[in-house]
């Protein structure tokens, strides 16, 4: 019986004594390699697809007076036994007023028994990888093993981790990349073309010249018009879209999803939050046409893609579950090389 104490103790007194850690940017970058973010956001999908997991859809705070939003994701993952909660701010105005990023975002990873805070950390470099993530885990599943070419839609910092990503999945001999702006598509390239030797980025501000013809396209705006029109995508694209994430965001022409086959990453969330959420509205297409969830796809329930001519669409809102599934390997990385700050923050 002592014996038995004893080991309770020790355990209550292990847990008492720990600190949390504390990563800022700076430190996250470089703790997992690309292919390690596709893994995780991959086994995210995965236990999404078994159920094996906790989350409600995202929380939106949306005040007038601002031009943005706060969005909370909480989830809890059983594999790795995982639980974490997002907190983001949307400041739309913010490179122009403030110089500041427009996301910004914090992550709380937490032990799910204790509830104990292992680490707070930045979670705006994550959040770049493990969106590219999700749009390159989807080429995985649903894209041609033959593609060749890779269009991405948007230039900024996601765009990096979209690139970085789905560069592990497919050897691209052609990369093209749209921005309403040439000065963002200018230092894109500056920025990145030296990490690649495999390829080329081409740039263009016109979306049909990047789109048409594309084997791969990665949309990452916030737009609430489309962007893409039906007509610019082959038979046999994979389309990735990923910027939508709130009502009335869409960066597809509606007709484009009415011939084309569909998942989501989850439902719940993209029916209000998706890309689907503008066709849904406006009668163009019915929950029904949704061929299902991605984890379906990964748990092998459901073929990605039916055949070489059909269009698939991945709509990707950003769950939750995905940072769950990642940050237990940042945090143990990040232990391993003694990298930011532990902090005492309960007293006992």
């Amino acid at each position: 019986m002592s014996k038995i104490v004893t080991i309770v103790e020790t355990k209550m007194e292990n847990w008492a004594n720990r600190k949390t850690l504390i990563l800022g940017r700076s430190e996250m970058i470089g703790l997992l390699s690309p292919a390690e973010y596709n893994q995780c956001v991959e086994q995210a999908y995965r236990m999404h697809g078994e159920g094996r997991f906790y989350m409600d859809p995202k929380g939106h705070i949306v005040l007038d007076r601002f031009a943005g939003e706060w969005e909370a994701m909480p989830s809890y993952i059983e594999e790795p036994h995982a639980a974490a909660c997002k907190w983001v701010s949307i400041r739309e105005q913010n490179r122009e007023r403030y110089n500041l990023p427009t996301v910004f975002s914090i992550l709380i990873y937490t032990e799910p028994e204790t509830g104990f805070p292992l680490a707070i950390v930045d979670g705006s470099y994550h959040t770049v990888m493990r969106t590219g993530s999700a749009g390159a885990v989807s080429a995985k599943w649903m894209a041609r093993p033959d593609s060749k070419t890779l269009a991405i839609v948007g230039a900024g910092h996601m765009a990096e981790g979209a690139l970085a990503t789905c560069n592990e999945v497919f050897d691209w001999s052609e990369v093209r990349v749209w921005s309403r702006s040439q000065a963002t598509l200018d230092r894109f390239v500056h920025e990145q073309q030296p990490k690649y030797d495999g390829f080329t980025i081409r740039t263009s501000t016109d979306p049909e010249e990047v789109v048409r013809g594309a084997d791969v396209i990665v949309t990452l705006t916030p737009a609430r018009t489309p962007i893409i029109k039906a007509d610019w995508v082959s038979p046999g694209t994979h389309i990735a879209a990923v910027g939508a994430d709130k009502a009335g965001d869409q960066e597809l022409e509606g007709r484009l999803l009415t011939k084309a086959r569909i998942f989501v990453d989850d439902i719940r969330q993209c029916r209000t939050d998706g890309e689907i959420n503008v066709p849904l509205s406006e009668g163009l297409i019915t929950e029904a046409d949704i061929a299902g969830e991605i984890g379906e796809v990964v748990t092998g329930r459901k073929a990605g893609r039916t055949s070489d001519d059909e269009i698939t669409i991945f709509d990707s809102t950003g769950i939750a579950l995905q940072d769950s599934a990642t940050v237990p390997l940042e945090y143990q990385r990040a232990m391993e090389k003694g990298v930011g700050i532990e902090k005492k923050m309960i007293s006992t």
